[in-house]
């Protein structure tokens, strides 16, 4: 059942915000075990399969935008990422000489509709940094302890993979990878000639059927316009609606939650909300409250729950509640593969992302930086979009004509045309994905003088990056130019250099924050326990990305998947025991 509006006073055993990854896992598993649970959701409800949602399959041309991006779709029109940087009244701030940009997605399934669905799981040596390195911390838990959920997540959502053996790049359990394309076989052999390893992607499409409630990827290469025969992962449709049918879960859409609600005695008692509806608040009751609204919106909801007994928002009694907020560092490199200039067309698309990727490789006392960063491979003959003929200056001198001289065609009309048609899947490009150092001094608060449209404090975001991540950038540009070089390609525009950071990304435009409720042992220096249960509150649960003490070089969700299920796990005996 979904409502939009409930009447204050509603009880539930749970109440669970979000519902991206962490909150789409707890709903299936605290529902599975009998318990009632209410999700609530900041947007709109979605299903990619109804017809008013389904922009899969759909060519550019059907767009009332031609494809572009706007404010709230900042990828596209056909991309189903509802929400973005630069949300119509819900401002964020950032200190004079910082900036943080943040992601916010505003609909069913959360940030899980817009991702690579590249499913890495942390590695022994990722949950151990600060004893290998000496920055940072340890987290309070090793591989060993969150294995088991990893696996039990690579069963229930499916992932596609090789069995490599590589230590810190577990394997897991895996479904059949798809075959690498062709500009994918140019890019492993540049990397052979530098000794770098490139394996099979580890993605959450279903190349093979795993229930009965799911299709199977048909090759469309359009994940990012969501699949309506559910054959990716995303929460909504993998999880949450599922959750819905078996289970007693009530789904509150269009639900902007405020504040976590506490008795005299500090006990989280439900939330409060306001409704994008009617514009009015309302309150839940719950015997427990789990946050899981992405890395800052919870520690935002932590930190405007204020009361006699947590003065400084709920949980906040060491002030480490919005610190060590950290995203992965990222930059990019393109090139033309001249080889590919007037290819045989055919059908190549394959899933919509890597079919091969890098892994990192190398060992940090030997560089100049700490920690390191996985490459990903880009490219090839997927459905053109609008756009396509960027560059164009710069690719015509190697559209050579049939006596070797750069092409005569003009940049617009019919020649224009031509071009694009010949150099079409002759593009070929790279993404460093890498980790950074978790520093207090990069943080979120509540600015004092700002809130949104409905009345909510704002954070205000201060953010550096260091030597160590502008380093590893410059490691990532040399490595970039090396492979596109071996592979034959030509280099499109300027390398990037120092004056740039390298290309280095403006943190937060990765969309991998974590760290800010981070778990650990000692409540003088963290916010939740190695069971992501604050140390202040001890019926309150953080499952987004916030506990993480330090982000890998992988993408975060299948973690934050794995993380869920645990703590889940971990609820359900407490309340067995009558521990909370």
């Amino acid at each position: 059942m979904s409502f939009e509006i409930k009447s204050s006073g509603e009880a539930y055993d749970v109440i669970i915000v979000g519902s991206g990854a962490g909150g789409g896992m707890a709903s299936k598993i605290l529902s599975e075990a009998g318990l009632s649970v209410a999700v609530l959701e900041a947007g709109g409800d979605f299903d990619p399969a109804k017809d008013e949602d389904r922009t899969q399959l759909r060519p550019p041309w059907e767009s009332p935008r031609r494809g572009s991006g706007t404010r709230i779709r900042p990828f596209g029109d056909f991309d189903q990422a509802i929400g973005g940087w630069d949300i119509e009244g819900e401002p964020y701030t950032n200190v004079k000489g910082t900036q943080f940009d943040w992601f916010r997605s505003r609909m069913l399934g959360g940030r899980t509709n817009h991702w690579g669905r590249i499913s890495l799981r942390f590695g022994p040596n990722d949950f151990k940094r600060s004893s290998i390195d000496g920055m940072g911390d340890d987290w309070p838990i090793g591989y060993d302890d969150v294995k088991p959920y990893y696996d039990k997540v690579d069963k229930l959502i499916g992932v596609f993979g090789s069995k490599e053996g590589i230590y810190n790049e577990p394997d897991g359990f895996f479904l059949p990878p798809p075959k690498p394309r062709l500009h994918e076989m140019f890019i492993m052999k540049g990397a052979k000639k530098a000794n770098m390893p490139v394996i099979p992607g580890r993605l959450s499409m279903l190349t093979r059927p795993i229930n009965n409630e799911r299709g199977v990827c048909f090759f469309c290469n359009q994940c990012n316009r969501a699949c309506q025969a559910y054959a990716d992962f995303s929460s909504g449709t993998v999880l949450i609606k599922p959750a819905m049918k078996k289970g007693k879960v009530e789904l509150y859409t269009n639900a902007m939650v405020r504040a976590v609600t506490t008795d005299d005695t500090g006990k989280a008692t439900g939330v409060s909300y306001v409704s994008k509806i009617d514009m009015k608040e309302y309150k839940l009751k719950s015997r427990v409250v789990v946050l899981g609204a992405s890395a800052c919106e919870s520690s935002r909801i932590m930190l405007n729950s204020k009361s006699k007994s947590h003065p400084n928002g709920i949980g906040n009694s060491s002030g480490v509640v919005g610190k060590y907020l950290h995203d992965s560092t990222g930059a990019d490199r393109m090139g033309i593969l001249p080889d590919l200039i007037d290819r045989e067309r055919y059908n190549e698309d394959g899933v919509g992302g890597m079919h091969v990727y890098t892994p990192w490789w190398l060992d940090n006392k030997k560089l100049d930086f700490a920690r390191g960063y996985h490459i990903e491979y880009w490219g090839g003959m997927s459905m053109p979009s609008y756009g396509i003929g960027f560059s164009m200056d710069t690719m015509r001198k190697y559209l050579k004509d049939e006596f070797g001289n750069p092409s005569p065609n003009g940049g617009y009309g019919e020649g224009l045309k031509k071009d694009i048609r010949r150099s079409y899947g002759s593009m070929v490009g790279m993404s460093g994905r890498g980790e950074s150092i978790p520093r207090e001094t990069n943080y979120c608060e509540i600015d004092p003088n700002v809130v949104d449209k409905f009345g909510i404090p704002v954070l205000r975001f201060h953010y550096k990056w260091s030597d160590q991540e502008i380093k590893q950038a410059k490691h990532m540009q040399d490595t970039f130019e090396e492979i596109l070089t071996n592979s034959g390609a030509v280099l499109l525009g300027q390398k990037p250099g120092a004056d740039t950071m390298y290309g280095l990304a403006t943190p937060g435009r990765i969309i991998h924050e974590v760290g800010t409720t981070r778990m650990g042992n000692n409540p003088a220096t963290s916010v939740l326990n190695s069971n992501s249960q604050a140390h202040d509150c001890k019926n309150l649960f953080v499952v987004d990305a916030g506990p993480f003490v330090s982000q890998a070089d992988k993408n975060p969700t299948w973690t934050i998947l794995a993380l869920s299920w645990r703590t889940s796990d971990f609820i359900i005996s407490e309340l067995k025991k009558k521990n909370i």
